[in-house]
């Protein structure tokens, strides 16, 4: 193998290098190479100018080491190829050892050409030589470097940002971990391979490599699913790197002891690439994460078994058992989506959430501390068993009608003994449904009203923001409500059988 390297992976993707010949294209920098290789391009980290006769302690690597040759007699002239007291061969080669990209030789005022053995000492050791004009100032080169890396970085990060909303995108689909294969391939103009604990391919896209490359990253990724040995002086890396027959390989470990690798091979490497990768592996950790713990397996199963017919009570065992607290959620000043309704189910510590066109509910385990992370409005019901499911989501829905109408951030149902439990519970359903079939007959509109409106004590305002309805709308279902009811909503004991009716319903 080549350069094999294994890497951590990196918080913030490396500034671009710009090529040698976006420099040499720009006509107002007139810049001629004039000594080197020919084939090829040469990328440039940066732009460094040094008069000293060995600059080599002060190069980092890649950079344009532009200068006048002040240190050069002035008897070494463009034909000068003679020993002047000047080690032309010996300054090229430091350079080249230190890493210099190329070098810029400034005219004027110090030479008006460029010394005919330095001509040769860049050939010998092939570094570019450019030869630069007297009206091009080194600080103008340099600008030029630094503007063209802006604008490579721009066009990079623009570009990783839409790979991360494609890739997002992918993995909302049915199938996500192949969709995010593929749109990872695409992305890299290459292959993306996603093997399991023990080494097997379960997922691939792209066009496959040829043997001897893809030999080399099933090798490359197996040094990453190694266990980190007690003692060892480092932990396992979360990334490696190699090239293999002119094939970049990179390889990513998903999550932490998964045991699952991506792995990626394209002919080429742009900057930006190994961000991209990351995303798709942060992705495919959370899609392989669920599914080597078996709880999504056991939600699947839960739910496949209700819609075959099964009960609460024989599917809740399967949900982790013990009661559970259901939560009615609405978001205020923020888009409501998937990514909304997951990152509030993982605030809230469950991953039971079910996205609807008015908001989210949510099933928390009893015992969960529940507090209304900022930008949301929360009604949690009283913790119920999987019979009482129902009950507990009317609960939870009353309960965020009553703190969105009252600007509360959460509001939880009571849960202290009342009145309605002297009361047999089918006595009181029978009664609720005689006194009430006036208004429910009419449609869930006025009974609804009616509830939320007693709720808050008579207010039409609380009452139309609760309902987002006009206030209007609501004076006029009150009226209908006491027309059809033939009472009057003003007598505290009215209201007081009512509500005692409505909650049996």
């Amino acid at each position: 193998m080549e350069e094999t390297s294994i890497v951590p992976d990196p918080t913030v993707p490396p500034t671009p290098p710009v090529p040698l010949t976006a420099l040499l294209t720009r006509g107002d920098l007139g810049l001629r190479r004039i000594a080197g290789p020919a084939g090829g391009d040469v990328a440039i980290h940066g732009a460094h100018s040094s008069e000293m006769a060995d600059p080599s302690p002060y190069l980092l690597g890649g950079e344009l080491l532009l200068t006048a040759g002040a240190y050069i007699p002035e008897a070494a002239g463009p034909e000068s190829s003679m020993d002047i007291g000047f080690d032309f061969d010996g300054y090229v080669s430091r350079i080249v050892e230190a890493g210099g990209a190329a070098l810029g030789f400034g005219l004027a005022p110090v030479h008006d050409s460029v010394p005919g053995a330095l001509v040769t000492a860049c050939d010998t050791h092939g570094l570019p030589l450019l030869q630069v004009p007297p009206r091009t100032t080194f600080s103008g080169v340099a600008r030029a470097v630094w503007q063209l890396m802006a604008q490579a970085r721009h066009a990079e990060l623009r570009r990783v940002t839409e790979a991360q909303q494609s890739l997002a995108a992918a993995a909302s689909h049915p199938d996500p971990v192949p969709s995010v294969l593929g749109q990872l391939a695409r992305r890299i103009g290459g292959w993306a391979v996603l093997y399991d604990p023990e080494g097997t391919e379960i997922a691939t896209a792209g066009r496959t490599p040829e043997e001897t490359v893809s030999g080399a990253l099933r090798e490359l990724t197996s040094v990453l699913r190694q266990p980190t040995q007690i003692g060892s002086p480092a932990p396992t890396p979360s990334s490696a790197t190699d090239t293999v027959a002119g094939t970049r390989l990179a390889a990513y470990v998903l999550g932490a002891g998964q045991g699952f690798v991506l792995g990626v091979a394209a002919a080429g490497r742009e900057s930006g690439d190994h961000t991209i990768a990351s995303v798709a592996a942060v992705l495919l950790s959370l899609l392989t994460g669920e599914q080597q713990s078996g709880s999504g397996a056991a939600r699947s199963s839960a739910l496949v078994r209700l819609l075959l017919g099964g009960t609460p009570e024989e599917v809740a065992p399967m949900l982790g058992g013990g009661r559970w607290m259901v939560v009615h959620a609405a978001p205020h000043g923020r888009r409501l989506d998937a990514v909304a309704a997951s990152a509030l189910g993982a605030a809230l510590g469950t991953a039971l959430v079910d996205l609807t066109a008015d908001g989210v509910r949510l099933l928390v385990a009893e015992g969960r501390e529940v507090a209304a992370p900022a930008g949301w409005t929360l009604g949690v019901s009283a913790p119920a068993g999987p019979g009482d499911w129902p009950a507990a989501d009317a609960q939870a829905a009353r309960a965020l009608a009553r703190a969105r109408a009252t600007r509360t951030p959460l509001v939880r149902h009571g849960g202290r003994p009342a009145l309605a439990d002297l009361v047999p519970p089918d006595e009181a359903e029978t009664h609720a449904r005689a006194l009430l079939a006036p208004i429910t007959g009419a449609g869930p509109a006025l009974a609804g009203t009616l509830r939320t409106w007693l709720s808050l004590h008579g207010s039409w305002d609380r009452t139309a923001v609760a309902l987002s309805v006009h206030r209007n709308t609501v004076r006029q279902r009150i009226a209908r409500c006491a027309a059809l009811l033939g009472a009057d909503l003003d007598d505290p004991d009215v209201r007081m059988e009512l509500w005692f009716a409505l909650g049996r319903l």
